[in-house]
């Protein structure tokens, strides 16, 4: 056979002969285990057969952020941080007012609040918490327009939550924002509502129907549905003021004669202050129809009573035209603004309290403005107006208690006050000018500390009115300040810098802002000790406010 032959391809016999096998073939007789068809290349990293590692622990179920972890146990906490005498008991005084037992309530971390005692009947499925949510943030908006404190507003929101059984909610107030939020439990979704206040009105008989409703909702013997409640609040939303337009042009000119007497002036220089206030209020009403701001309503309103001093000044007339110009500030200083922002900011709520003190910063320097004008040009035109002419004030105690009374009475007017508290704050006012009179005329005592005093006063008696007649505290303070606000620092300071003496009319505006502020402090300090001897907090004392020694 050739060698070519021999390179042909054998036969099937030869090609599947069992005695030609490959150098890779496997001996006969040799058991090799079979793979199911697993390939055989694996990789570098993987583990040798027979070697066996420990599994990992499985992974926990995903839970809450308020459940215990796996490790911890019951019987093996410590008990170091638990009392010996065990964790105090919270309880309130239920004839307590609700708005202290509120304010309470919110001074509590909420781990600590007692469970809540439902008031009104809820159907068997629970509240509609949607429509309770709405309904509290209406009533918040009607209190924080109105110009009640942010802490006050949170209370009442809190009081009208709890009432219909919705104890884990947390108001929220700032200057133009109302939120709520209610959980209702510690593992489900919280629901978040809110409100924006966009106009502002000062409407006490409004204020104090409001308090009437929360006082109903809260009282247990009293079941006030969710139809009723807002039926109740829309009558209030619809309620016509109860003085008309030229009741409160008439309320602001005798203002303004009644500050004027104050500072000396007598019935002319009463007069022509009272005809330059209604003038005033008359042109402020015109702009606020023309849709101007606030501003420059302030601004034309101070223009007036202004005018009025200069033509005294300018016509030799025997008259302190300075008392004219500031009786007619008098109808103008914030001072309720003032009081509620300061408030504010004492009771811990500094982002409303520095809204209210801008805008109270915004409408004096409205004020400002419109005077400052007036006497410029006078002074220019040859008006001879002397910064220390009205100084010198004569003692006339009776007259001036009479004075500060109708002060205090035509404030309560432009607050638009329930008639029956008319009486109770004009009485209030009184008393302020008699204290303040008698330790500053008679006692030699300083204005600022002198005014502190009286309306410190002031804030205990508006307390203990407003306890015994179930109200807001607002009604019996604000007009009661009235006699104290500081119109005839403010004018002389103006009228130094219109005469070119910026360092004297700086000093004037100064005292001017510090008496602010002692009317302000010495209200909120008033109504502060009163609280502070009421038997409203829990576990045998008051809780603080918020904070603690600022951290």
């Amino acid at each position: 056979m050739t060698e070519a032959e021999d390179r042909k391809p054998r036969s099937d016999e030869a090609r599947y002969d069992p005695e030609i096998t490959s150098e890779f073939a496997i001996p006969a007789g040799l058991d090799v285990p079979k793979t199911a068809g697993e390939p055989e290349t694996t990789s570098e990293f993987a583990l040798p057969k027979g070697l066996e590692t420990p599994h990992a622990p499985a992974a926990e179920p995903e839970g809450s952020a308020f459940s215990p972890p796996s490790a911890y146990s019951p019987q093996d906490s410590l008990t170091a941080f638990t009392p010996a005498t065990g964790v105090p008991l919270v309880s309130l005084v239920k004839d307590a007012p609700w708005q202290d037992r509120m304010r309470t309530m919110l001074r509590m971390p909420v781990a600590e609040r007692p469970a809540p005692e439902p008031v009104q009947r809820v159907e068997e499925e629970g509240p509609a918490v949607p429509r309770v949510l709405d309904l509290t943030l209406r009533i918040g908006e009607l209190l924080l327009a109105g110009g009640e404190g942010a802490e006050d507003v949170e209370a009442a929101m809190f009081a009208v939550c709890r009432s219909y059984g919705l104890d884990r909610c947390e108001p929220n107030v700032t200057f133009t924002l109302l939120s709520i939020s209610h959980q209702p439990s510690l593992v489900e979704d919280p629901v978040t509502a809110s409100r924006t206040v966009r106009r502002r009105g000062t409407d006490y008989t409004r204020l104090a129907a409001v308090f009437r409703l929360v006082d109903d909702l809260t009282d247990p013997e009293t079941h006030v549905s969710l139809e009723e409640a807002y039926r109740r609040l829309a009558e209030i939303r619809r309620n016509r003021h109860p003085y008309p337009g030229w009741a409160l042009t008439l309320a602001s000119g005798l203002l303004a004669g009644a500050a004027s007497v104050l500072v000396g002036g007598d019935l002319i220089v009463f007069v022509a202050a009272a005809l330059g206030a209604m003038l005033g209020d008359r042109l402020a009403w015109l702009c606020a129809g023309r849709g101007l701001p606030e501003f420059y309503q302030f601004t034309v309103a101070a223009m007036p009573p202004a005018a009025v001093g200069v033509a005294f000044a300018l016509a030799h007339v025997d008259v302190k035209a300075s008392a004219v110009v500031t009786g007619g500030l008098f109808a103008l200083l914030p001072g309720r603004a003032l009081v509620a922002g300061v408030q504010d900011g004492l009771t811990g709520f500094y982002i409303t309290a520095s809204a209210r003190l801008l805008e109270v910063l915004y409408f004096f320097v409205g004020i400002v403005a419109g005077v400052l004008v007036v006497l410029y040009f006078g002074v220019k035109v040859g008006g001879k107006l002397n910064p220390d002419a009205a100084l010198v004030i004569n003692e006339r105690p009776l007259i001036q208690i009479a004075a500060s009374m109708l002060l205090s009475l035509t404030f309560a007017v432009l607050l638009q006050q329930e008639r029956s508290t008319v009486l109770w704050v004009t009485l209030n006012g009184g008393v302020a000018w008699t204290v303040y009179g008698a330790m500053h005329y008679v006692a030699d005592i300083s204005p600022v500390a002198s005014t502190a005093v009286a309306a410190g006063l002031v804030g205990l008696f508006g307390q203990l009115l407003s306890r015994y007649r179930f109200a807001s505290a607002l009604p019996y303070t604000t007009a009661a300040i009235g006699p104290l606000l500081p119109g005839s620092a403010t004018y002389f300071g103006l009228l130094n810098m219109a005469q070119n003496e910026v360092d004297k009319g700086l000093v004037s505006l100064a005292n001017a802002a510090s008496l602010a502020m002692a009317i302000a402090i010495g209200v909120n300090l008033g109504s502060e000790i009163f609280r502070l001897f009421l038997r409203v907090g829990s576990v045998g004392k008051r809780r603080a406010a918020k904070r603690t020694r600022g951290f």
